[in-house]
């Protein structure tokens, strides 16, 4: 190459580095997160809201783009952090808003700020993980558009969003005292679900038509009224759909309108067609739905309760096709959720969930194996979730820091055990109801491979085994295989395993009685959680810890690890 031609090319990168170095962005937001008055469900309650606001502000971006979140705590007599749920936090694991595992509580007064990249596109949500600040509202949508000059491999018109959570009337802290209580009191179902952080309590929207007049709060009061979602007749619209929910599983379904299901947790699907799609707590999806019914007529959305009995009535909002008033009601009726209980209607729907052509194929084989038995444990006369028979506790002093620091006695010396008895009945309950209490924190290697198999079981009583959709922080996994009863890992098993295009997921259920295998790399410097996105049963200890390569972890922020141990430490003049 002469020198002139290879001048041409070095300007021709440089300038496309200056190209996507303006493409780029960084977006800020200045937030105050605080107790206010709302009424989610027409019943004033406390909630904890973001700029006054409830749910908290979306955030819009485009991947590649730093978001900038200076947060201020004001609340008066609890800590918090927000995580936000899908991203990965690629060389900012401190930015992961896990309280005790990367990063200190922010206290009261004080305020942190979150810088991280959003690298990839997709449907994401945020949300509290200190407590269960979920539970009580702090949540909001983070949706990540394409990069700047790249275009999404389907088309539409428009774009809808729904956030999808479940509200109940206790507080927050009264349902943990319940929880942790001795005698125990389970916290029931709650009152009622949301969407767009609206629905109404003891009021049938739906009877409305029949009716002939609303007669809910909802009519009179903004903060419950029903959503509308306006739509022009004969357009393709992709709705970006999540669940934030602390306990309901649900179901979404349109009146007379099909759904193409085209994103999963920000990673594109094979696209298939449904009538309506089951999502569990800490799900994301796009479907597209093509308005093509009587335009003279608007239509229910419906969302369900699945995987429990249902107490909870569905919520309601109305697609409103244009010209029609937004007020006027659908004249048919809503949809019906299918069977709580109808778990091949769930997994018909789950097993289809397909990988989308060129989507990285997992690697062929994995360095290791963990399986993880989720039980339903007592100790001390408390109930408790465990995996492996270990509770998971907390520590003072988050991970990240006591790691990265190499503090002694930060991890007990007995390690998490890997396996579980093959001669465990999973569909009885656990033969020594008797748990105990660890840290559950598994230490990979960097890059290495590993499966992890989530078994589900019985739990104290006979014959109830419970949907679990486990969250891992930091990493997608491949979905390699769902099956019944126990994992056993023999060719029968290995049979049912997809290594031709499983999708990339952050969030997977398992099924009552069932097992789910998941793949992923360990190629994250940091400490990430990994634990059932049911908020009660994160609370009583279902969840593990995965540490990775935590010494190739960059410079911490001190002000993310500066308390227990940590503090103490870099107070006589240690480094992190």
């Amino acid at each position: 190459m002469g020198l002139p031609l290879l001048a041409l090319v070095c300007c021709a990168l440089m300038a496309w580095q200056h190209c996507a170095a303006e493409a780029a962005k960084a977006r800020h937001f200045k937030w105050e997160i605080s107790n206010m008055f709302w009424s989610p469900d027409c019943e004033e309650k406390v909630v904890i809201g973001i700029n006054g606001q409830f749910p908290g502000p979306t955030i819009r971006a485009r991947a590649g783009d730093t978001i900038h979140v200076q947060l201020k705590n004001a609340l008066h007599t609890e800590g918090v952090v927000i995580h936000w749920h899908g991203i990965r936090q690629i060389g900012t694991p401190w930015a992961d808003g896990t309280a005790a595992i990367s990063q200190c509580a922010i206290n009261p007064e004080e305020t942190f700020t979150y810088r991280f990249v959003v690298d990839k596109p997709g449907t994401y949500f945020y949300h509290g993980h200190y407590g269960m600040q979920r539970a009580a509202g702090l949540y909001g949508s983070l949706i990540v558009d394409v990069a700047e000059g790249k275009e999404e491999p389907f088309k539409y018109d428009g774009e809808l969003n729904l956030l999808l959570s479940d509200w109940y009337h206790e507080s927050i802290h009264t349902q943990m005292v319940a929880l942790s209580s001795k005698p125990f009191r389970w916290i029931g179902e709650p009152q009622s679900l949301l969407i767009n952080g609206r629905g109404q309590f003891n009021c049938s929207l739906a009877a409305a038509h029949t009716q002939g007049a609303n007669q809910c709060a909802a009519a009179v009061n903004t903060q419950c009224a029903p959503v509308v979602f306006p739509v022009q007749p004969n357009k393709t619209y992709r709705l970006r759909v999540a669940s934030t929910t602390s306990l309901a599983s649900l179901n979404l379904a349109i009146r007379n309108h099909k759904l193409t299901v085209v994103e999963a947790d920000g990673s594109y699907v094979d696209p298939f067609v449904v009538d309506d799609i089951d999502l569990y707590s800490g799900d994301s999806y796009s479907v597209l739905l093509t308005t093509d019914q009587d335009t003279s007529s608007n239509y229910w959305v419906s969302v369900g309760v699945r995987g429990r009995l249902p107490k909870t009535a569905p919520a309601l909002a109305v697609l409103n096709y244009g010209p029609n008033r937004a007020s006027k009601l659908p004249a048919l009726a809503p949809p019906v959720t299918p069977a709580w209980d109808d778990y091949d209607h769930s997994k018909a729907f789950t097993y289809r969930i397909r990988a989308r052509a060129g989507t990285p194929r997992p690697p062929a084989t994995a360095d290791r194996r963990i399986e993880l038995l989720n039980t339903q444990n007592k100790m001390d006369g408390h109930i408790k979730w465990s995996i492996n028979n270990v509770s998971m506790v907390l520590p003072a002093t988050p991970y990240l820091g006591s790691l990265k620091m190499g503090l002694k006695s930060t991890l007990a010396a007995a390690r998490p055990a890997e396996t579980f008895s093959r001669g465990y009945d999973v569909t009885l309950p656990p033969p020594n109801p008797n748990t105990t209490v660890g840290d559950n924190v598994y230490v990979l290697a960097h890059n290495t491979t590993v499966d992890v198999v989530l078994q589900n079981a019985n739990a104290l009583s006979r014959n109830v085994s419970e949907v679990h959709p486990w969250h891992l922080h930091g990493h997608d996994f491949w979905v390699l295989g769902y099956g019944d009863g126990a994992y056993r890992g023999d060719a029968a098993d290995e049979a049912r395993l997809n290594l031709r295009d499983p999708p990339l997921q952050n969030t997977a259920v398992i099924f009552p009685y069932g097992w789910t295998l998941l793949r992923f790399v360990a190629d994250n410097p940091g400490v990430w959680a990994f634990h059932c996105h049911i908020e009660p049963h994160l609370h009583m200890g279902m969840g593990v810890i995965f540490a990775e390569a935590v010494d190739l972890v960059g410079q911490v922020p001190n002000e993310a690890v500066s308390c227990g141990a940590t503090a103490a430490a870099l107070m006589a003049g240690a480094h992190l």
